[in-house]
């Protein structure tokens, strides 16, 4: 009787050397050229035999990341918005597509931090849900300040909100902390300018020109899913509205296109300036939900964010959008200096 050939079209040598070549390769993790003079032969033929042993399948390559990231949609959609890190988090199945889960969004937004945050780094926090549920799953940071780049949705909650946000961060990094003890929104531009001026918030706002990392939120236009929406009078509400709001970040407001706009909002409130936020070398926005998709859509399409956590049901809705690109933003530096 005689034995059939390898349905792979190698003979047994062949197949017990691209076996061992391939061990030494991809599991013991030499070199081309350290098994070419193991084995007597040249590089050359090391890759021909590796890449035949891909071919034929006596090899497999498979890519696995944890099940609650989705590295296909992650990877398209920071192509599709020149991104610098997009990172899809699956949304739980039974959960609401309008609505994201802030806790899971945080979690891996906490993890994202850790990797992009060095020693010596300034880090600012923006008012938020989500950036609330990031400082409370935060577990590591290199030594780093930490500074409040908004005041905060109502101050009698500022204990449990992005003041403590700031503290939490402050404590797992073993750096400064500079909170803001003041209200996001403000009657008048004289009162915000006023508070502007004490001490406290005037040391903060030294600091933005200093961040390197920040930390953001964006809520849609709509009750409920913007902060700064619920803290406006309803004919202040529909006035923006008319003016195409269809986003807030920061107290900033945004029309579908990305363009800003309602910029007499800003000036009665205690927040980082667009021009300064721009400038921020990596600017973190988390938020996810089909509810919230439009308004993620066009605050990476004003060229003020450079990554993502969202989730998969914003993200399928991201990738299906025709509308324009991101905005050119101003140069960023590389945070790794490349």
């Amino acid at each position: 009787m005689v034995a059939s050939r390898p349905q792979s079209g190698m003979g047994p040598a062949e197949l017990v050397q691209a076996a061992a070549m391939a061990r030494r390769f991809y599991l013991e993790g030499k070199s081309k050229i350290q098994i070419a003079e193991e084995f007597g032969v040249s590089r050359f033929k090391v890759a021909r035999v590796l890449e035949t042993a891909l071919e034929r399948d006596l090899v497999r390559i498979e890519i696995r990341v944890p099940s609650e990231l989705d590295a296909e949609r992650s990877d398209a959609l920071r192509a599709r918005y020149g991104l610098r890190h997009a990172v899809v988090v699956e949304s739980p199945a039974d959960a609401s597509e309008d609505a994201a889960d802030p806790e899971n969004l945080g979690e891996v937004a906490a993890d994202l931090l850790g990797e992009l945050v060095t020693e010596g780094d300034v880090l600012g926090l923006a008012w938020g849900r989500s950036t609330i549920h990031m400082a409370a799953a935060l577990h590591h940071l290199p030594p780093c300040t930490v500074v409040q780049l908004t005041g905060v949705y109502d101050a009698g909650t500022a204990d449990r909100g992005s003041v403590e946000a700031v503290r939490r961060a402050a404590d797992v990094s073993g750096g400064e902390a500079h909170p803001i003890y003041a209200p996001m929104l403000l009657p008048d531009p004289a009162t915000a300018a006023a508070l502007r001026g004490q001490t406290g918030i005037a040391r903060a706002f030294e600091y933005f020109d200093k961040v390197t990392v920040a930390c953001v939120s964006i809520g849609s236009w709509e009750p409920g899913v913007s902060t700064v929406y619920d803290m406006l009078s309803e004919e202040e509400r529909e006035h923006y509205a008319s003016l195409g709001a269809t986003a807030e970040m920061s107290a900033h407001l945004f029309d579908a296109e990305g363009r800003r706009i309602g910029r007499d909002l800003g000036e009665r409130c205690i927040t980082v300036e667009a021009d300064r936020l721009r400038r921020i070398p990596e600017v973190v926005a988390i938020a996810g939900g089909r509810r919230k998709a439009g308004a993620i859509g066009a605050v990476l399409r004003s060229g003020l964010v450079t990554s993502l956590v969202t989730d998969t049901a914003a993200a399928d809705h991201l990738l299906l959008e025709t509308g324009p690109g991101p905005r050119p933003a101003l140069d960023r530096a590389d945070p790794d200096g490349k």
